[in-house]
Parts: C-alpha cells; sequence; structure tokens
C-alpha cells in the first residue's frame, strides 16, 4: 500500500477566508477555481482600499503581503 501525500498545512490566516467562503452556491462567493493570482490580487485591493467592502477590508489588512500570498497559494491549491 502507498502512502498518501500530506496535504499541506494551511497557513495562518487561512480559516479567515474559508470560513466563509465555501462551496459554489453558498451566500459568499467561492474561491473554488481562482487563481493564486486573482486571490492575491483581490487580498491587496481590499487591504489598500482600492476594491471597497465592509467586511474583507478589514479582514485583509490582517494580513501581510507575503501572508497574502501564502493564503492565496494555498486556496487555489486546493486548500479550504
Amino acid at each position: 500500500m502507498l502512502a498518501s501525500p500530506v496535504a499541506a498545512a494551511a497557513p495562518p490566516g487561512a480559516s479567515s477566508c474559508s470560513g466563509c467562503h465555501g462551496a459554489p452556491g453558498g451566500a459568499v462567493p467561492s474561491l473554488i477555481g481562482h487563481s493564486a493570482e486573482d486571490i492575491a490580487a483581490s487580498l491587496s485591493a481590499f487591504r489598500s482600499g482600492a476594491r471597497p467592502a465592509t467586511v474583507m477590508n478589514r479582514i485583509a489588512k490582517g494580513f501581510s503581503e507575503s501572508e497574502s500570498r501564502a493564503i492565496a497559494d494555498y486556496l487555489a491549491g486546493g486548500g479550504q
């Protein structure tokens, strides 16, 4: 029997995203199928205020650029 690959550990803060952005069709849009570049760019836009929001701007401001990139890579790679 072959060992299954070990899933990458979620970076700090990833649960802030997956707590709301669930499966497609939910109240909050899913992030499934979005590229890491798109997710990181959205987080950056929310953080800077370029993309107005009532909740995401406050959440995104809690992450640095490198933390946002780690979260984006994790979510785009199938992490939840």
